[in-house]
């Protein structure tokens, strides 16, 4: 199955949710904002959406400082 991930294209071997695929990525623990083919998706339905071939994701670390 083929997704895009912030521009770049990833094969998956399987099917994931998307708090599947964000621990994958390391980013389980960091406060990020995710959008699904061009919908804000909250974390809160991470762990119930399931990833299709041909979707689109856009992830955004939200860094603090001053």
């Amino acid at each position: 199955m083929e997704l895009t991930v912030n521009g770049e294209t990833r094969q998956l071997t399987q099917p994931l949710s998307v708090a599947q695929l964000v621990a994958e990525l390391g980013m389980a623990e960091r406060r990020i904002a995710l959008e699904l083919n061009g919908e804000i998706l909250p974390r809160s339905e991470f762990g119930q959406t399931l990833l299709a071939g041909g979707d689109t994701l856009e992830i955004v670390q939200a860094i603090g400082g001053g």
